[in-house]
């Protein structure tokens, strides 16, 4: 395993997936910092996705990932939010807004199980970030798409989590709220806490982070955007979405 750095707060090292007999990410090793806001880019069926899920534990892996320093090896991994992209996302269960951000409090409760008034003013905070004060009675099944997506980061803003994992967060979102969110996201960072976005919208990409992982079944790179996706590296791994179309 990589030696990895005190001030690393989430580390991969040789993170890999397979589905059966289908390998869907090969040996990948990345570290993150505090504070960092990452952008993960690449085609469809590159393995975002399934990155995501094996950092947050949801999928079994091989390889090693580490949370402040401790190996996490199948334990649920408290410190990491993952955001699904909404097609994962079961709207037929009748369920309310502040329900779904309330179960990002469940951390909190111990062996009490109830939530306290600090949970439910945790809730009514995490909503007002993403623009949705009002929706808290509404059920998830009534919003729009880009406003399930608002409600997911407010379940995993309330999870108070050291690392958040949006899985095609913005898709769907509309530019105001897009605008909007990139500057929560940004105030995140500045208070310590790490952001990994998985996204399609290139032009975002350039425009709003400083460093970008790039996928196509494992990481091809690393680094500044503008190394990344342009010229000929661009033309290599993104010539598939184009013929694909998004997911």
């Amino acid at each position: 395993m990589t030696e990895l750095s005190d001030s690393v707060v989430l580390g991969a090292a040789d993170v890999a997936v397979s589905y059966g007999d289908v390998r869907a990410l090969s040996a990948s090793s990345f570290s993150v910092v505090a504070g960092e806001f990452i952008a993960v880019v690449g085609p469809n069926g590159a393995g975002k996705s399934t990155l995501f899920k094996a950092l947050a534990g949801f999928i079994d892996h091989e390889g090693d990932v580490v949370v402040h320093g401790e190996h996490c090896h199948h334990l649920e991994r408290q410190a990491i939010a993952y955001i699904p992209q909404q097609s994962d996302v079961d709207l037929r269960f009748p369920i309310t807004v502040a329900e779904v951000v309330m179960a990002g409090r469940r951390r909190f409760h111990g062996a009490r199980m109830r939530a306290t008034q600090a949970d439910h003013d945790s809730v009514t905070h995490c909503l007002e970030q993403v623009d949705l004060a009002d929706m808290g009675d509404r059920s998830l099944s009534t919003l729009s798409g880009g406003q399930v997506q608002r409600v997911l980061l407010a379940r995993a803003l309330a999870q108070e989590a050291d690392v958040l994992l949006l899985d095609e967060a913005l898709s769907g979102v509309d530019t105001r709220h897009t605008e909007e969110l990139i500057a929560l996201f940004r105030q995140l960072c500045a208070q310590g806490t790490s952001i990994l976005v998985s996204t399609h919208d290139l032009a975002l990409v350039r425009s709003h982070f400083s460093r970008c992982i790039t996928l196509d079944g494992h990481i091809i790179g690393d680094g500044a955007p503008a190394h990344e996706i342009t010229g000929d590296r661009l033309d290599a791994v993104f010539s598939r979405t184009a013929s694909e179309g998004r997911s």
